[in-house]
């Protein structure tokens, strides 16, 4: 009799196992790596947010006690900007948050045109809003272009400094860049030409030189209290030449994704959507259980 009973429970224990492994992959979010799915999922939802991002009733744990606020670039949002990363970072157990910013309203699908100076007082007042949602003391801040550039604007001048203890650059335009190289990401986004030289202030300040890059960078690139990562890509062809993207400062990291892996072709726009310069994201946000660079192809202006 005792045979049948051990038999019993084993395939007792086996079905549960099962049914625990099969509820927790149903309920990881997918995770897509490629950015013309992402655009496609903004216009249809151009005031949506991405996938695991916005639960104001999320509270950090002990494991990961920061919250994550993403930050999207010039002419894109939140959905295109982190239609990826979101759902990623959901799984990894972090409370996420994004935000719209420098548009005329939160359902526009072209954002972030706004000037530096006032599109940093949102993310000031979206933080805010974090925090006291979620009872945090800080915030991470990932960004993705100007997104990466504009939260220093907040940290120097706007008293993030308190509130921010990792901010990670996705090729940041720290240093500025060309009007060339913001056209040509203007001609990559869907109804962004037309902005450029009408109603773009953000575009002004992100050149090279602009009075806007001189005063975030007199004195230093960094604040004290802050951790800096900026990732980059040698196929950069908005913020040029792509060192342009790094910062100096005793707190920083600088990577460069090709310096991991050759096979990696991912551009400005891409960049957010290679599996290898997330995976060097969540290192950043979890130092203490990074993990190893999985060398495979990712496509410019699709990523992989």
């Amino acid at each position: 009799m005792r045979r049948p009973r051990r038999r019993a429970l084993l395939g007792l224990l086996c079905l549960l196992l099962f049914t625990f492994a099969s509820t927790s992959a149903a309920s990881a979010l997918p995770v897509i790596y490629n950015f013309p799915t992402a655009i496609a999922a903004a216009l249809v939802s151009p005031g949506g947010s991405p996938p695991g991002s916005n639960d104001y009733s999320c509270h950090p744990s002990a494991a990961h006690p920061y919250p994550v606020v993403l930050v999207h670039g010039t002419f894109a949002n939140r959905v295109d900007g982190w239609n990826a990363l979101s759902p990623l970072l959901k799984n990894k157990g972090y409370c996420v948050f994004a935000l719209n910013y420098g548009g005329a309203s939160q359902n526009d699908l072209i954002q972030g045109l706004g000037s530096v100076a006032s599109s940093a007082a949102q993310l000031s007042t979206f933080v805010n809003g974090v925090l006291t949602a979620t009872g945090a003391a800080k915030v991470d801040i990932v960004g993705h272009s100007q997104g990466g550039m504009m939260p220093r604007y907040y940290v120097k001048f706007d008293g993030g400094a308190a509130k921010v203890h990792d901010l990670i650059g996705l090729s940041p335009s720290n240093h500025g860049t060309t009007l060339d190289g913001l056209g040509l990401l203007a001609e990559a986004i869907p109804g962004a030409t037309d902005l450029v030289g009408a109603a773009c202030p953000a575009c002004s300040d992100q050149l090279v030189g602009s009075p806007l890059m001189t005063r975030l960078n007199s004195g230093g690139d960094t604040v004290a209290g802050v951790n800096y990562t900026v990732i980059t890509t040698i196929f950069d062809e908005v913020v040029t030449p792509y060192t342009s993207a790094f910062l100096r400062g005793s707190n920083v990291t600088n990577i460069t994704v090709q310096n991991q892996c050759i096979l990696d072709g991912a551009d400005h726009l891409a960049i957010n959507y290679d599996h290898i310069a997330l995976g060097d994201v969540l290192n950043a946000l979890d130092p203490a259980h990074a993990q190893g660079t999985i060398c495979t192809p990712v496509a410019a202006g699709i990523g992989g």
